[in-house]
C-alpha cells in the first residue's frame, strides 16, 4: 500500500507535532504507483531541486479529471439571481391574489402583478448587471501562482493546477491548494486563519501546507496533493460564498421589518375577509376585489427590491472605478466607519522607494559596503520594496560570492541578512572590507540592531524627522570558521557592528492628502499603524496633513492589555514599529470601545488585522493572502478610491432608509384601514387599481429616483427605528384622514353607484396626504426633487381629467362639497405630519 503524508484539514496542528517542529518525512513511493481516487495521493518530491511534471503528465492529470476546478466565485450564479427574486415569500402571496382577480375583475384591478413582475425583472437585470461587472473584477484581481512545470516556473490561473504540480512560494503568496512541501528556504507559513495559531510555522520538506495558509517569511515550493473541491478551503468556500448580505444592518433591519409585517398582516387580512364576505355579503366578487385591494398594499414588496438594486448599482458604480467588492455589506459597512487604521508602506506612500543617499561609519569602505549590499539583494530572489530599491542602486557593484547562508526579512524580527565566501579580490581587510573567508551581514532596523545610546542613532533620528526610511548595514562577528546558520538569533543581532546607514526615500501617494483630508471632513479618525521607526511614519503623515501626526508612539513601549492600548489608541495617530500580531490587537482594542474599525494595508504583515477589521481593504498590488482576506480590492492602487465607496455606502444606507418610510407608510395605514373596515363592518374603499395608481405614483417611481440619488449623509446606526419612528406616525395619520373621508362621503352620498363616489373621495385624500408623506422624505430638495414630486402630483391630476382615465381606474368625483372637503381633511392632516415628524425628531431622535 502506498504511503501519503498526513494531511489534517480540521484546525489542528497536523499530526502531534508542535507547531514550528518538523513533521515526519513523507517516504518516496513507486513512481508508478495508481492514483486513489479517493483519498488523492501525496507525491513527495526526491531531492534537490524538483523540475516538477512534464507536458504528458499534465495532460494525463486533466484526461482524468484531477484538476483544481473550484471556479472562483465573486458572485452567485444566474440561477441563484433569478431565484432568489422571484421566489420570495410575498411574490407567493400576490401571485396567489393575482391568479385569484383574473377570475373575478377586470384586467385593471390585476395590474398590481404586471408591477410585481417589471419589478422582479428590473432586480434581475440590475444583479446579473452587477454580476458581470464582479466577474470581470475578480478575474483581473485573481491570484495567479507561479507553477513550474519541465524545470520553467510560469503563472498559470488556480484553475489549470493539476494534482502532482509543484508550486513555488514566496512572501506574500496563499498556498492555493493542499500540498506538502518540497523546497524550503526559511520558509514560514501563517495557518492562524485555519488554526487560531498566531505564530508563524517553520516548514520543512515533507511538512503539509494547507490551501488558505500564507508565506509570512522565506521561499519553497510545494506540490498539491489535493485539488478541486478535495482542498481545504475550497470546502470552506463552499460553505460560505462571497456574495452575502451577511451582517448588513440595513439587510437584518430589513428582516426584522419584513417578519414583523408578516405576523401583523395575517390577522388583519384574517379580519378583512370576514368582514367583507361573511358580515357584508356583498357582491361576492365585487367583495373578493375589494378584499384583494385591503390585503396587497399591506406587502412592502418593492422594498427588499430596491435594496438589491441599490446594492448592484453600488458595485456597478464601483467596478467602473476598479473597486472589486467581496462581500456586498463592505459598501454599506464602510459607510459607518469611524476609524480608518493605514499602514503607511502602499497606502500612503507608493510601494517602490529609491537610495537617496550610503551613509558609511566607523571608516567603513564605500565601494566595499556597495558590494555587499549588493550582493545581499542577490541573495533574496523575493526582495521586498526596501531591498529592491537596494538592488536598483547596487546590482552593477555587487559582491559576486557565494552565498552561504540568507535570512529573509521578518516584519517581526524587522531585519534580513546574509553570509557569503568572500574572496580576497577587491577586499583589504579590517574595517573596511574583509581578507576573505566568511562575512555575515544583516541589514534592518538601525533601533533595533543598535544599542540604546548608540551614536549612530542620534543621525538616524535627524533622518527619520525628515521622512527617510533608514536601514541599518550591520557586520556579525569576525570568525571566519562560523558557518551563518545564526543570522536570526538574537546573539547576532546584539552583536552586530554598524557599518553603513542606506537612506531610503519614500514616494508620497499624490492623492493620499486630500483623501486624509476628506476621512477628517467626515469626522472619521484615522490611525496610521506602520512596522517602521514611528519618527520616520510621523514625518511622512505629516507631509500629508494628518493631523496629531507630530505626536508618534513607539509600539514596542504600548501596553498589552486591551483597555491600556484602547486608551493609547484613541490618544495617538501615528504609531511605528508595530508588529503583526500588535496590528491585529490594536484593531480588536478599537472595536472594543464601540468603533466600525477599516483596515487598508497591502503587505502580508496586515493579514491578520485586516481579517479581524470590521471592513479590509486591500491594495490591488498588495499580496495574494491580503487581497484574499480582504472584502473591498483597490483594483487601481489609488487610495484615492476609498471616498467613493464610502460616499456609495451612505447613497445605499441614506436612500433606502428614506424609501422603507415610504414603504412602510403604506403598510401601516393599510392595515390600520383593515382594521378599522372590521370594526365599523363597512366595504373596503378601494380596489386595487387605486391603490396600484396611489403606490405607484407616491412610492414606486419616487422610490426608484431617490434610491438611485447622490446622498452624503452620515450613516446613522439603528435602521428600524430610524424607519419605523416616522412611518408608523405617518401611517395612522394617512389612515385615519383617508377613513374620515370616507365617512363623511357615505353620508353624503345615496344610491347605486355612491360607492364609486365615496371611493374617490377617500382615494383623493390618501394620495394628498401620501404625496405630503414623499414631500417630506424628498428634503432636502433640489431641482430634480421638487420636478419629481411636481410631477407625480401632475399624473394624477391627468387621471382625474381625462375621462377614458377616469374610467379605467374608476375615479370620478362627484360634485364639489365632498371634493373639497377631502382636500380640507388632507391640508389638515399634511400640517399634523409636519408637526409631528419635527416633535418625533426631538422626542425620538434614532441615536
Amino acid at each position: 500500500m502506498t504511503q501519503r503524508a498526513k494531511i489534517n484539514t480540521d484546525g489542528a496542528e497536523p499530526d502531534d507535532t508542535e507547531p514550528g517542529s518538523p513533521a515526519p518525512t513523507t517516504p518516496a513511493i513507486d513512481a508508478g504507483a495508481e492514483l486513489d481516487p479517493v483519498h488523492p495521493m501525496t507525491l513527495p518530491p526526491p531531492a534537490g531541486r524538483h523540475t516538477g511534471l512534464t507536458a504528458a503528465e499534465v495532460a494525463e492529470h486533466v484526461a482524468r479529471g484531477e484538476v483544481n476546478d473550484v471556479p472562483v466565485r465573486s458572485s452567485r450564479s444566474a440561477a441563484e439571481i433569478v431565484r432568489a427574486n422571484v421566489f420570495t415569500r410575498f411574490n407567493a402571496i400576490i401571485g396567489v391574489l393575482w391568479v385569484i382577480m383574473f377570475f373575478v375583475a377586470p384586467i385593471q384591478d390585476t395590474l398590481f402583478g404586471f408591477v410585481i413582475i417589471a419589478n422582479t425583472g428590473i432586480g434581475i437585470i440590475q444583479e446579473l448587471r452587477a454580476k458581470k461587472t464582479l466577474d470581470g473584477l475578480a478575474v483581473i484581481g485573481e491570484a495567479r501562482p507561479t507553477v513550474r512545470r519541465d524545470g520553467v516556473p510560469a503563472e498559470i490561473s488556480t484553475s489549470a493546477i493539476v494534482l502532482g504540480d509543484l508550486i513555488e512560494l514566496g512572501p506574500g503568496d496563499k498556498v492555493v491548494v493542499d500540498g506538502v512541501v518540497a523546497e524550503a528556504d526559511s520558509l514560514e507559513i501563517d495557518e492562524s486563519l485555519l488554526t487560531g495559531e498566531a505564530d508563524p510555522v517553520l516548514k520543512r520538506p515533507g511538512d503539509p501546507v494547507m490551501s488558505g495558509s500564507f508565506v509570512v517569511v522565506g521561499g519553497g515550493a510545494f506540490q498539491a496533493t489535493k485539488v478541486g473541491r478535495d482542498a481545504y478551503a475550497a470546502r470552506l468556500a463552499e460553505e460560505a460564498s462571497r456574495f452575502t448580505l451577511v451582517d448588513s444592518e440595513l439587510r437584518n433591519g430589513i428582516s426584522t421589518i419584513l417578519k414583523y409585517v408578516t405576523w401583523m398582516m395575517i390577522p388583519t387580512a384574517i379580519g378583512l375577509i370576514l368582514s367583507q364576505l361573511v358580515v357584508k355579503q356583498n357582491d361576492f366578487k365585487n367583495s373578493i376585489a375589494r378584499t384583494v385591494g385591503g390585503i396587497v398594499p399591506m406587502i412592502p414588496e418593492g422594498l427588499v427590491l430596491l435594496t438589491s438594486v441599490a446594492f448592484a448599482i453600488g458595485v456597478i458604480r464601483l467596478g467602473r472605478l476598479k473597486v472589486l467588492v467581496q462581500e456586498l455589506p463592505a459598501i454599506e459597512g464602510l459607510a459607518r466607519v469611524d476609524v480608518v487604521c493605514l499602514d503607511k508602506t502602499g497606502t500612503l506612500t507608493e510601494g517602490g522607494m529609491d537610495v537617496s543617499e550610503l551613509r558609511p561609519l566607523g571608516g567603513a569602505d564605500e565601494s566595499y559596503v556597495r558590494k555587499v549590499l549588493g550582493a545581499i539583494g542577490e541573495s533574496d530572489p523575493r526582495p521586498n520594496a526596501s531591498l529592491q530599491a537596494i538592488i536598483d542602486a547596487y546590482q552593477g557593484e555587487r559582491g559576486r560570492w557565494p552565498v552561504a547562508a540568507a535570512l529573509p526579512f521578518s516584519s517581526v524580527r524587522k531585519y534580513s541578512g546574509a553570509a557569503f565566501e568572500e574572496s580576497d579580490e577587491g577586499a583589504d581587510g579590517g574595517a573596511t572590507g574583509n581578507s576573505g573567508g566568511l562575512s555575515r551581514w544583516l541589514l534592518g532596523a538601525p533601533d533595533v540592531l543598535l544599542p540604546a545610546g548608540d551614536p549612530a542613532l542620534a543621525e538616524v533620528d535627524h533622518l527619520n524627522r525628515q521622512g527617510m526610511r533608514v536601514l541599518l548595514l550591520a557586520r556579525v562577528g569576525t570568525d571566519a570558521s562560523a558557518d551563518g546558520a545564526d543570522l536570526g538569533s538574537p546573539e547576532a543581532a546584539s552583536g552586530a557592528e554598524a557599518t553603513a546607514l542606506v537612506v531610503l526615500e519614500q514616494r508620497l501617494r499624490p492623492d493620499a492628502a486630500e483623501t486624509l483630508t476628506y476621512f477628517a471632513d467626515q469626522d472619521v479618525a484615522a490611525k496610521v499603524i506602520s512596522g517602521d521607526n514611528a519618527v520616520s511614519v510621523g514625518a511622512v503623515a505629516g507631509k500629508l496633513g494628518l493631523s496629531g501626526a507630530e505626536q508618534t508612539v513607539d509600539a514596542r513601549h504600548l501596553p498589552a492589555e486591551r483597555e491600556g492600548m484602547a486608551e493609547a489608541l484613541d490618544a495617538g495617530a501615528v504609531f511605528g514599529r508595530v508588529t503583526p500580531q500588535q496590528k491585529r490587537d490594536m484593531v480588536g482594542a478599537l472595536q472594543s470601545r464601540g468603533h466600525t474599525v477599516a483596515m487598508t494595508g497591502d503587505g502580508v504583515n496586515d493579514v491578520l488585522a485586516l481579517k479581524d477589521a470590521d471592513i479590509g481593504v486591500s491594495m490591488g498590488s498588495g499580496s495574494e493572502a491580503t487581497r484574499a482576506v480582504a472584502q473591498i480590492v483597490l483594483l487601481n492602487n489609488s487610495f484615492a478610491t476609498l471616498p467613493s465607496v464610502v460616499a456609495e455606502g451612505r447613497r445605499v444606507i441614506g436612500n433606502i432608509t428614506r424609501v422603507a418610510t415610504l414603504f412602510l407608510t403604506k403598510t401601516v395605514y393599510s392595515v390600520l384601514l383593515a382594521i378599522l373596515v372590521a370594526c365599523f363592518q363597512v366595504e373596503y374603499p378601494f380596489l386595487p387599481r387605486h391603490l396600484t395608481l396611489l403606490s405607484t405614483l407616491t412610492i414606486g417611481i419616487p422610490a426608484f429616483f431617490l434610491a438611485l440619488a447622490p446622498n452624503k449623509e452620515r450613516a446613522q446606526p439603528h435602521f428600524v427605528r430610524r424607519v419605523m419612528r416616522y412611518a408608523v406616525p405617518s401611517g395612522v395619520i394617512a389612515a385615519v384622514a383617508t377613513f374620515t373621508t370616507y365617512l363623511l362621503a357615505r353620508h353624503s352620498y345615496t344610491g347605486p353607484d355612491s360607492l364609486g363616489a365615496e371611493t374617490s373621495a377617500a382615494t383623493l385624500t390618501l394620495f394628498l396626504v401620501s404625496m405630503w408623506v414623499l414631500a417630506i422624505v424628498a428634503r432636502p430638495y433640489t431641482w430634480w426633487r421638487i420636478c419629481l414630486v411636481l410631477s407625480m402630483g401632475a399624473a394624477f391630476l391627468v387621471v382625474l381629467a381625462v375621462p377614458a382615465l377616469q374610467h379605467f381606474f374608476a375615479l370620478k368625483l362627484v360634485g364639489t362639497t365632498v371634493p373639497w372637503a377631502a382636500v380640507g381633511i388632507a391640508v389638515v392632516a399634511s400640517v399634523a405630519l409636519e408637526l409631528c415628524w419635527r416633535w418625533v425628531g426631538r422626542r425620538f431622535p434614532a441615536a
